[in-house]
């Protein structure tokens, strides 16, 4: 997962539980451009504490896993499209 992917799921989370942009914005202090920009994946200028406390407002956590030896189904259509 990358950072334009994390933005998205912290947009649909914050979607779900019917909180605004500026609402998360004012109680994390981050500006709202910050946030949207992020969400939308187009600049994502926002650091790992900053993301952590997001995921925490909105009651989740970051989780790491051990990868998988094995290609992810993503992987696989991309090496498809790539001719490999």
């Amino acid at each position: 997962m990358d950072y334009a992917e994390i933005g998205q799921t912290i947009a649909q989370l914050r979607k779900a539980k019917r909180i605004s942009q500026q609402q998360l914005c004012r109680d994390i202090h981050i500006a709202r451009a910050t946030l949207s920009n992020f969400e939308r994946g187009v600049s994502p200028d926002i650091g790992l504490r900053k993301v952590l406390q997001i995921l925490d407002y909105l009651g989740h956590e970051l989780v790491t896993r051990e990868r998988s030896p094995f290609p992810v189904f993503e992987e696989l259509l991309r090496e498809k499209h790539s001719g490999r």
